[in-house]
This record gives structure tokens, C-alpha cells and sequence, in this order.
């Protein structure tokens, strides 16, 4: 147990590492990575805006969170408790897969943020 906690500190810190990292360099040089989605087909797609909104959300700009990806901003919660609960699963008992009802939100998140894609592209 202790050592599947290691392990999910040590991936959880790489990830706030790699954030905090990027976010340093988005600083220093003045813009973040392009979408490579939307730099071929013009189009937004489902994950478009999310460096914005991290940005907004360290300033408390919910506002401009919203702006930047309002489906990302209203999914948060329900992925926070999501990730929160698989890694307490995981340290507990080592299952990495998730539950049935785990992967039936996953899959509700996937339609959800799909829907997104296509609707923000439609709707000016």
C-alpha cells in the first residue's frame, strides 16, 4: 500500500511539475501550445481553451474560465471526485481500472465533451 501511494505521489507531482513548468514558459514567452486540431481545420475542438482557463482559474478570473472552456470548467468537479476516487481505490486494494459505475461516467464524460466539440463549432 504504501508503495502504490509513492508511485501516485510521485506521477501526481510530475504532473503538477510539468504544469507548473508550462505555465512558467507561457510566462516567460507570452503565449501557450496551439492546438494542433484547431491549427489544421479551423475548428475548436472539445479541449480547446483549457491553458486559458488554468490561467483564469490561478487568477480567480472565473469569467474568463468560463470563456475559455465552459464544459471543462462545469465537468471539474465531477472529475476531481472521479481521479479522487480511483487513486484511493488504487492504494487501497492496486486495481487501476475503474468500476463499473466509474467507467460509465467516463463514458458520459466522453459523449458530454464530444457534444461540446461539435455544438461550440455550430453555435457562434
Amino acid at each position: 500500500m504504501k508503495e502504490r501511494l509513492r508511485k501516485l505521489a510521485l506521477g501526481g507531482g510530475a504532473l503538477v511539475g510539468l504544469g507548473v513548468a508550462y505555465t512558467a514558459v507561457i510566462f516567460v514567452v507570452g503565449r501557450g501550445l496551439y492546438c494542433p486540431f484547431w491549427k489544421f481545420t479551423g475548428l475548436l475542438c472539445p479541449g480547446c481553451g483549457v491553458t486559458r482557463m488554468c490561467l483564469a482559474l490561478l487568477r480567480l478570473d472565473l469569467a474568463g474560465a468560463w470563456r475559455a472552456n465552459a464544459a471543462l470548467l462545469l465537468a471539474l468537479p465531477v472529475l476531481a471526485v472521479l481521479v479522487v476516487c480511483m487513486a484511493v481505490r488504487y492504494v487501497r486494494t492496486g486495481q487501476k481500472l475503474p468500476s463499473r459505475g466509474e467507467e460509465r461516467i467516463i463514458w458520459g464524460l466522453l459523449i458530454y465533451f464530444l457534444a461540446w466539440g461539435v455544438l461550440r463549432n455550430l453555435i457562434p
